[in-house]
């Protein structure tokens, strides 16, 4: 035939034989395989456990080049990531997960769990901290600081006491603090530790025993007020519940400017079985009211140990707590103020118990 039959390849042979195809021969079958159990939570670099358990060893001191490092770093002896998400020796690409030399610190600075607690922002509340020895775990310190005497006696007293200086962006102190005012430096000290009701009881403390009670005081700033009024004028301990009112957190740490550290605060989980607690050991039972039967000025019960209850601003007293004090004192204020701050209350009362009892009442 003429045509494209005489060209080699011109017309393609049609086979209708029917069989096996030909496959891969086995060379994708490990794309197909499976990486094996997925790894735990603390061998996971992105993961939050294997940050909180890496942060313990993944900072430096001040002063030998370190800084604080937590996102990406590794636990000590168990090496560095190869990718990210992959554990080590998996063949992830390199440098994918990796940090060179060269490149910036870790968005985070480190901070594990057992290590975490309150944190005390400010130079003047930093440096009263360390002053008064509040035990803590952590100074950080902003890069690039404006230094001044108040931030040289920060670090002088931290290095004495061993305590570890990181150094992290301001960025990172802004996070730490929650955007309080910090001035470049934050102080990380451990959850409080309270006292119980039977250490105001102790009868060795010397002086006439003198108590500050809150009943639904829910700002920790009214907290480290009533703190330190109570260091001021010669008092003796804060009592406040366990629940539906504040503790002594980095707020009240703040306020307080170190009296925290020399005036017992106690947890009470009934606040009312602790005041008859108090009761039973002499205590005397005050309750601050607008409306109530005695004037402050003429109380006369100074040589007596006193208790002094302080509710809160909008509310006051509670009902219960109302009912167990032995008596209902008032403030006397001018008309176009209703009610004052608890904190303010609570140093107006104990100036007045502190004054009597040192004889300046006339």
């Amino acid at each position: 035939m003429a045509g494209n039959t005489r060209r080699p390849g011109a017309t393609r042979k049609v086979t209708t034989k029917k069989g096996p195809t030909v496959g891969s021969g086995g060379q994708r079958r490990k794309g197909l395989e499976g990486r094996g159990p997925t790894p735990k939570a603390e061998d996971r670099p992105n993961h939050k456990a294997h940050r909180s358990g890496s942060s313990g060893s993944s900072g430096s001191p001040a002063g030998q080049g370190g800084q604080a490092y937590g996102r990406g770093s590794a636990p000590a002896g168990r090496g560095a990531p190869a990718g990210r998400g992959a554990p080590a020796g998996r063949g992830a690409p390199a440098g994918r997960g990796q940090r060179g030399p060269g490149s910036p610190a870790p968005r985070r600075p480190a901070r594990s769990k057992s290590a975490s607690g309150e944190v005390v922002a400010g130079r003047n509340s930093v440096l009263e901290s360390l002053r008064m020895n509040v035990p803590a775990t952590t100074l950080y310190v902003a890069t690039r600081i404006d230094t001044d005497d108040r931030v040289r006696e920060t670090l002088k007293l931290a290095s004495s006491r061993g305590l570890p200086i990181l150094e992290a962006p301001r960025a990172e102190i802004d996070r730490l603090t929650d955007g309080a005012v910090h001035q470049g430096l934050a102080l990380v000290v451990p959850p409080y530790a309270y006292a119980s009701v039977a250490d105001l009881i102790d009868p060795e403390i010397p002086g006439v025993p003198l108590v500050v009670a809150l009943d639904g005081v829910t700002d920790p700033r009214n907290v480290g007020a009533v703190v330190r009024s109570v260091a001021a004028f010669g008092g003796h301990g804060v009592l406040v519940p366990e629940r539906r009112s504040a503790g002594m957190t980095a707020a009240a740490w703040k306020v307080s400017a170190g009296a925290a550290a020399r005036i017992p605060v106690a947890k009470a989980t009934n606040l009312t079985r602790a005041l008859q607690d108090l009761q039973k050991a002499g205590f005397f039972v005050l309750g601050l009211d607008m409306d109530g039967d005695v004037s402050l000025p003429e109380l006369g019960l100074v040589d007596t140990p006193v208790v002094i209850v302080v509710g809160s601003e909008g509310k006051g007293l509670s009902r219960l707590v109302a009912q167990t004090c032995d008596q209902i004192v008032s403030i006397p204020m001018s008309s176009a103020v209703e009610s004052l701050n608890a904190g303010v209350a609570a140093g107006v009362a104990l100036y007045e118990v502190a004054r009597g009892r040192l004889g300046g009442r006339r």
